[in-house]
C-alpha cells in the first residue's frame, strides 16, 4: 500500500516541483500554501506523513504540527525548509517533527527520507543531527524510568544516536568507537528493551520524547 504524503510550503512553484518529484513513489492526498488550510486538511485526510516548511505565516511548520498533533497524533511531520538555523531545528523537533531536512537535498534522499519517517525513524543531516543532540543532550530521564535504568551510559549516548536516525558509522564517529562496538551496544539495548529492529528502538524512543 502506497505511503500517503500531504505538502505544506508557501512556495507554490517549490510546491509544485516537490509533488511532481515525489508522487510517482508516493501517493500524494494533498496540498496547501496556507496554515489554516493545511491544518483542516491534514485532519481530514488523515495523511502518513506530511512535509512541512517551516517559515510560513500564521505560525508555520509549528503551527500546523501543533494543531494536528493534538487531534491526529498518528500523522508523521518531516520538516523541509531553506533554513539550517539550530533554532529552526529545536522548535521543530520540540514541537513534533520526526525529521528536518533543508531544501537543498537531492530528490532520492528526500523519498528516502519520508520512507524512514514513516518507517518510524528520526531523520536528519548530520550536521542538522548534531544541534538536535546538543538540545537534547540528558534528556533521558533514568532515573524515572525502569527500562532506561538497565541500559549503561555509553549504551544510552548510542539510543540517542540511532534514535535520530544516525547510521552506525556515524553514530562510531561520533561516539570514538568502532562500528562492530556500536553494533554490540545496539544489541544490548534492543535485548534489554524486549525490541526486535532500530525501527522499533527509533518509535520506542519517540513515545518517551527522547529525540
Amino acid at each position: 500500500m502506497s505511503v500517503k504524503v500531504y505538502l505544506v510550503d508557501d512556495h507554490r512553484l517549490f510546491l509544485s516541483g516537490v509533488k511532481a518529484e515525489l508522487s510517482e513513489e508516493f501517493r500524494i492526498v494533498g496540498a496547501a500554501d496556507d496554515v489554516d488550510t493545511a491544518v483542516a486538511e491534514i485532519r481530514g485526510l488523515r495523511p502518513d506523513v506530511a512535509l512541512v516548511d517551516v517559515h510560513m505565516p500564521d505560525g508555520g511548520g509549528v503551527a500546523v504540527i501543533e494543531a494536528v498533533a493534538a487531534t491526529n497524533p498518528d500523522v508523521k511531520f518531516l520538516a523541509l525548509s531553506v533554513s539550517d538555523s539550530a533554532e529552526d531545528v529545536i522548535a521543530m523537533i520540540r514541537a513534533g517533527a520526526r525529521g528536518y531536512v533543508t531544501k537543498t537535498i537531492e530528490p532520492p534522499d528526500l523519498a528516502d527520507a519520508v520512507r524512514r519517517v514513516h518507517a518510524g525513524d528520526a531523520v536528519f543531516s548530520p550536521r542538522l543531527a548534531g544541534f538536535v543532540l546538543d538540545a537534547f543532550a540528558g534528556a533521558i530521564p533514568s532515573d524515572e524510568d525502569p527500562e532506561l535504568d538497565q541500559l549503561t551510559a555509553r549504551e544510552k549516548d548510542v539510543l540517542r544516536l540511532i534514535a535520530r536516525g544516525f547510521a552506525y558509522k556515524q553514530v562510531g564517529r561520533k561516539l570514538g568507537i568502532s562500528i562492530k562496538t556500536v553494533e554490540t551496544h545496539v544489541s544490548s539495548v534492543l535485548r534489554k528493551l524486549q525490541l526486535s529492529s532500530r525501527h522499533e528502538l527509533a518509535r520506542w524512543a519517540g513515545k518517551r520524547r527522547i529525540v
